[in-house]
């Protein structure tokens, strides 16, 4: 029987935001935002490095739309409904057996603040347990990550537990928090409030 996967033209519109695949044309604007953003992202996510060019946009890209069509993970690029981006979302580490994923995501500092984030992921994980049939979706950050927990938090995500050496950060192992959120459990997540967030792994490598 054939997995359940997102289809390859999909876009999802809610409250003012787009959540779609990554396209080619995206290159410049995804360079632009990382740059725009690399002083809060550099701090953990490591593919976020002083010399972050147009080229590695274009393999981010390349690279997303190959796992795609793998079904093996569903990177997406969120934009407003003017179409300007504002950060990247994506499901990875899925595991057909056991129907679980990991949410991972990051905004662009010129965008934090405003609920992005926290609306962004309500709309993909709401449909990701419909169409993808997911019993569980993680969510792992730094201890440090304040605002991605509140992301998790507001999502209706719970609080599991503090894995010991569960990301890599700046070349090194670190602890993290691991939250988790069944379908059940999103119909109880709030909307809004400030926060920014980079989480897990949905990022240009």
């Amino acid at each position: 029987m054939a997995r359940p996967r997102f289809a390859p033209n999909l876009q999802l519109e809610q409250d003012g935001l787009v959540l779609r695949p990554w396209q080619r044309t995206d290159q410049a604007a995804l360079s632009a935002l990382v740059h725009a953003s690399k002083a809060e992202l550099s701090a953990r996510l490591d593919w976020c490095h002083a010399g972050y060019a147009e080229a590695d946009a274009a393999a981010w890209i390349t690279f997303s739309e190959q796992v795609w069509d793998a079904g093996s993970e569903f990177p997406f690029a969120v934009l407003d409904s003017t179409g300007l981006l504002l950060g990247s979302m994506g499901l990875n580490q899925i595991n057909h057996a056991h129907r679980s994923a990991n949410l991972g995501y990051w905004m662009g500092t010129p965008h934090c603040g405003r609920g992005v984030a926290t609306r962004a992921a309500r709309i993909l994980c709401a449909h990701a347990f419909q169409t993808l049939a997911l019993n569980r979706i993680e969510v792992v950050t730094l201890l440090d990550n304040f605002a991605s927990q509140r992301v998790a938090e507001k999502l209706g995500a719970r609080f599991e537990c503090n894995a010991r050496n569960r990301l890599v950060a700046q070349g090194l192992p670190r602890p993290a928090r691991v939250y988790g959120l069944i379908p059940e459990d999103l119909a109880n997540g709030l909307l809004g409030g400030s926060e920014s967030g980079h989480a897990g792994r949905s990022n240009p490598p």
